[in-house]
């Protein structure tokens, strides 16, 4: 039983989808299956523009650090992938600062304006949604909006790989969401998304950047359904068929739904046995929970009860584990996680078990109280 936070286990039904003929990207046919595909991630965002790139979601990370940032970034680092934003600066000698804080503390509103504000230069903020490192939510929307308020020209960036299809993320006021195929998408890696604001896009055709990660380029030739360099025609095709199915199948409200109530209910069963909750605004897309005992805990659901959970890096890495709630992870999946929790608790001499974890989730999940 897959349940690391990416990548997820891909359906059955998108995997036949995939397994059909190849498609020549550039046919009529398949200009046709990239234009439905375009629309429905269009619903799925609610921006003004979607590009998607034949990458992994560092890619896109990549475009939006060298396409929108035209001065000077502010990169906010709780965790390892807010601080890849900075490596990325790095690589391509561009100027800017970072906001760092310990992996389970989210960044506040008043840090990050008070850093806007001494830094007239700054015209770019790039920021995680949910941050998997620790399974971290920041609170991008309200820092979105003090921003704009302050200052309307600065670009908001959100790394949304672990958010998108998760919750329903409110993008009023955000320039860039990124995505990646591997994660709530259900898809397997290779496949980026960039959901883009007028404004975003205006700035990236004044000043258009790179070859490959050219967003100007890309963003004219998806206009017309096609790309402007080999498409990643499988992982397409399988996203038309994933976003088809949460569309037709009670919509993405009723997964955004599901998908809360499972994490929530996860929570509350993990804590009823004793687990500490690791981040401070803990995201939806996963539960991370903190404690020596996290190798330990891996290896034994591993082992002895086919759960494959994921574990931590840098100076967490084993102190932490982290269970997916992304996708459409099956009830009974997600009670037999947290029921094999405290079965390895018990086997480590921490906790006698007594089905607490699962009574707890399933009087959660399946009655509301």
């Amino acid at each position: 039983m897959l349940l690391t936070p990416g990548p997820t286990p891909v359906p059955e039904f998108v995997r036949k989808a995939m397994a059909d003929i190849t498609i020549h990207h550039r046919t009529p046919e398949f200009e046709a299956i990239f234009a439905e595909t375009r629309e429905l991630l269009f619903e799925l965002y609610g921006m003004d523009e979607v590009v998607m790139l034949a990458s992994s979601g560092s890619g896109a990370m990549e475009a939006c650090i060298t396409n929108l940032t035209h001065k000077k970034a502010l990169t906010i680092n709780s965790g390892k992938f807010g601080e890849r934003f900075g490596k990325i600066c790095k690589a391509f000698d561009i100027d800017y600062s970072e906001i760092k804080n310990e992996w389970n503390t989210p960044v506040s509103v008043e840090s990050v304006l008070e850093a806007v504000k001494a830094d007239s230069d700054i015209d770019a903020i790039f920021i995680q949604l949910c941050e998997s490192a620790g399974g971290l939510r920041h609170p991008v929307e309200e820092i979105a909006a003090a921003v704009k308020e302050y200052n309307k020209d600065i670009m908001i960036v959100a790394d949304g790989i672990t958010a998108i299809g998760v919750e329903k993320i409110d993008v009023s006021n955000l320039d860039a969401v990124i995505t990646g195929s591997q994660k709530a998408l259900m898809l397997p890696p290779g496949l980026a998304i960039i959901g883009l604001s007028n404004d975003a896009v205006s700035k990236i055709e004044k000043k258009s950047r790179g070859f490959y990660f050219n967003l100007a380029t890309e963003i004219k030739k998806q206009r017309t359904n096609t790309t402007a360099w080999t498409a990643a025609t499988t992982l397409i095709i399988g996203l038309r068929e994933i976003l088809s199915n949460i569309k037709n199948n009670g919509g993405f409200d009723a997964l955004y739904e599901q998908t809360a109530l499972r994490a929530s209910a996860t929570r509350e069963a993990l804590l009823a046995i004793g687990c500490e909750i690791y981040p401070k605004t803990p995201a939806n897309a996963m539960t991370t929970i903190y404690t020596e005992n996290a190798p330990a805990i891996r290896k034994i659901l591993k082992t002895k009860y086919g759960v494959n959970i994921a574990g931590g890096q840098d100076h967490i890495k084993s102190l932490i584990f982290r269970i997916n709630h992304m996708g459409l992870v099956e009830d009974n999946e997600a009670s037999w996680a947290v029921n094999t929790v405290e079965l390895a608790l018990d086997e480590l001499g921490v906790r006698t078990f007594d089905g607490t974890a699962s009574k707890v989730f399933s009087t959660k999940m399946f009655k509301g109280n």
